[in-house]
């Protein structure tokens, strides 16, 4: 069967395959004129299409019904490159002249760069703010400074205009000798909000190298990259490889004479506990006010309880945890899941419930995982009974609600048919 299609611009023949009332295909076989299809014409192409009635036949009369098949020569991973483009195009912000005009209007003929910051910091509209930037820095006897180019690159890193501010960043790199340590952790802070991790790390290696004593990285600059490496992912490989650069990064800046806060210090832990290094982590930890003259914190210990726990060593994890006691902090409800999961999977069924009142008395919620772990111990031990009564004692107190119960005591039924349940 040939249908033709006609348009103002473009005309194809295509033969359509029918199979039992279905079409499996539809193939273009002819082109008027040698026609070239160009990126103009196949665009008429996603605009057209087929209606199809099927030939007079002789036996059957009745004809298909009308049926539009659009017609898309384009796969369709393109066809959403394209969207997402136009999408990104769209989304940009367009310049308000007569604002940009009415913010030129408020500088004198001869402005100096504290008077383009007022000006630029008062304004809301980030390509107006770029635009003003671009303006100054075509004026003659002009040069911009480190104010005019922090405030710039705050601007638009808060709009998230990152192509822009990249250029501006470019040009400040350009520049020997200038800067500011807190120009610098602007730019890292924004390339690390938009994933731009190794532009952030460029930033650094440039501080280092400036001969400017101003400019040098300061403990906030590592605190920075500390917490950029940290939330790239949790997958224990990720954070093994990143752990390397971290452990690089702290060492340079003990060499270099910035003495690490609590901040680093339990970045530096988290990372070793997140990449399964749990003996650095307790390293760490015990130089803390030795070496580093740095007292511990709750999330110092939080993080400890929760690596070693992961291991199955509860007996060290029940030591820190009584450290921190000590020490008047309370653990979260992270460290006390991890305590209850972890005595209860080795066994101890009887501390593991012990942790879970004293959790209830400090008011940390345990989640759903923990709970499971306990009662499903405790069958697994021939001790349904005193899973049954926890699960009682549990909802009394109302430490959970009844769907919770519900859903546990189903799960115990399901996973333990030998038993009853009262």
């Amino acid at each position: 069967m040939l249908s033709s299609i006609t348009s103002s611009k473009l005309s194809i023949l295509f033969r359509v395959f029918v199979l039992h009332n279905s079409i499996i295909s539809i193939v273009p076989i002819y082109f008027p004129n040698s026609m070239i299809i160009t990126t103009k014409s196949l665009r008429l192409l996603t605009q057209i299409t087929i209606n199809l009635i099927s030939p007079q036949n002789p036996k059957q009369s009745t004809p298909f019904n009308s049926k539009h098949i659009p017609i898309s020569l384009f796969s369709s991973t393109s066809y959403r490159k394209r969207v997402n483009r136009r999408k990104l195009a769209a989304s940009k912000p367009t310049l308000n002249e007569s604002q940009f005009h009415q913010a030129i209007s408020h500088l004198l003929p001869r402005f100096k760069p504290e008077d383009l910051y007022n000006v630029i910091n008062l304004q809301h509209h980030p390509l107006v703010c770029l635009e003003l930037f671009n303006w100054a820095s075509k004026q003659p006897r002009f040069i911009h400074d480190v104010s005019t180019f922090h405030v710039i690159i705050r601007k638009l890193g808060a709009a998230k205009m990152y192509d822009e501010m990249e250029r501006i960043v470019d040009e400040v790199l350009s520049i020997p000798d200038f800067g500011s340590e807190v120009l610098y952790n602007s730019m890292i802070y924004f390339f690390t909000e938009c994933r731009r991790l190794s532009r952030g790390v460029s930033v650094y290696k440039h501080m280092r190298s400036v001969k400017n004593l101003d400019c040098r990285p300061s403990i906030r600059t590592y605190n920075l990259l500390f917490a950029a490496f940290l939330s790239r992912g949790s997958n224990s490989f990720i954070n093994h490889v990143y752990m390397d650069t971290m452990s690089m990064l702290f060492k340079q800046m003990v060499d270099d004479g910035v003495d690490p806060d609590i901040f680093a210090l339990n970045s530096m832990i988290k990372g070793y506990v997140l990449s399964l290094h749990v003996n650095d982590a307790l390293r760490i930890y015990h130089q803390m006010d030795v070496v580093y003259n740095c007292r511990p914190n709750s999330f110092t210990f939080d993080y400890l309880i929760h690596g070693l726990c992961a291991q199955g060593r509860t007996s060290n994890a029940e030591k820190i945890c009584d450290e921190m006691k000590g020490k008047g902090f309370v653990p979260s409800s992270k460290s006390y899941n991890s305590l209850v999961s972890a005595f209860a999977l080795e066994g101890d069924v009887d501390r593991a419930v012990s942790y879970l009142w004293e959790m209830a008395e400090n008011q940390r919620s345990a989640d759903y995982i923990t709970y499971w772990t306990v009662v499903d111990e405790c069958c697994k031990r021939r001790r349904c009974g005193d899973a049954t009564s926890l699960l009682k004692e549990l909802q009394e107190k109302r430490l959970v609600d009844r769907q919770t119960y519900e859903k546990l005591q189903y799960e115990l039924k399901v996973n333990y048919k030998d038993f009853r349940f009262v």
